[in-house]
């Protein structure tokens, strides 16, 4: 995320989800709680995707900086609850203790509830978009983060743990759990940036291409990463006998694999005329390069 531009789409994130986390009316245990979360840092990967998505189509990225934070505290709200002893039971994330071991298991829940809740409202109120646009993105959201996207890869991962899956089920898992926000993030910006259909048909296959790179990356760093470098505890999979790429298909087949889908995202790219798809590309080498 070293370039200009990203860095300063990161600040607009950043600073807008600060500002709606200090301006809610609620108890100051929960903010405190939601703001420790939202505010920890991170990649923002997906917020910056969105506006990635509309400095190429040329729409100002401003109107897109609601609908990206709301994003990032959906992502952060399902980071906090992963992190429950009832779910990973981790107490590192993002190079700090997690929430629940800072304030506790039930205030932890409900601040990734707030967190959930309250990104709806940012993106049904965001008055830099018609109505009609808002609408469509709340659907789309509530499908990519719940029990037919996000929630659902989710289960299906639990119900993984422990019971070895193929490897087109653990694509189908990571399709939901990862993926669906990923291209959620593409196909808002595709939405609010005004794409034509063929635009948003490449859009979405590189969205998909992108999401299943960036688990299976997820995957070889769990075995090859260090806690400082990852900000978390690497080896989890293996100590929770989780099906992986890098167990089913080895290190090797992993990478290839890594290499297969970042060339796939690479394609789609390539098809798109009359679009500045640079910061786009820079996303496929982030993926593919990143150590956490």
């Amino acid at each position: 995320m070293g370039t200009p531009g990203l860095e300063r789409h990161k600040q607009l994130v950043e600073k807008k989800i600060a500002s709606l986390v200090d301006g809610l009316d609620a108890p100051k245990t929960l903010k405190e709680s939601m703001a420790y979360s939202a505010n920890a840092g991170g990649k923002r990967l997906r917020p910056l995707l969105l506006l990635a998505v509309l400095e190429a189509l040329g729409a100002p990225v401003e109107q897109g900086v609601g609908t990206s934070a709301a994003l990032e505290m959906i992502h952060t709200y399902s980071l906090v609850h992963d992190d429950l002893p009832a779910m990973d039971n981790d107490s590192l994330r993002r190079g700090v203790p997690t929430n629940h071991v800072v304030f506790g298991d039930g205030i932890a829940i409900l601040a990734g509830d707030g967190l959930l809740t309250f990104a709806f409202s940012v993106v049904a109120e965001d008055r830099w978009l018609p109505a009609e646009v808002r609408l469509v993105l709340v659907s789309m959201l509530a499908k990519a983060a719940g029990p037919m996207g996000m929630i659902a890869g989710q289960i299906l991962d639990m119900e993984a743990e422990k019971s070895p899956v193929g490897l087109l089920q653990l694509k189908n898992i990571h399709k939901n759990k990862t993926g669906r926000l990923i291209e959620f993030a593409v196909l808002a910006g595709a939405l609010i940036g005004n794409a034509n259909e063929q635009a948003t048909q490449l859009l979405e296959g590189y969205a998909s291409h992108l999401g299943l790179a960036f688990q299976i990356k997820d995957d070889i760093l769990d075995v090859e990463g260090t806690a400082e470098e990852l900000g978390k505890t690497p080896g989890k999979d293996a100590t929770s006998q989780k099906s992986t790429y890098v167990s089913i298909l080895g290190m090797s087949g992993a990478k290839e694999m890594l290499e297969s889908e970042l060339s796939s995202a690479r394609q789609a790219l390539t098809r798109m005329e009359g679009m500045d798809t640079d910061c786009l590309y820079g996303f496929i080498e982030l993926v593919g390069g990143r150590n956490n």
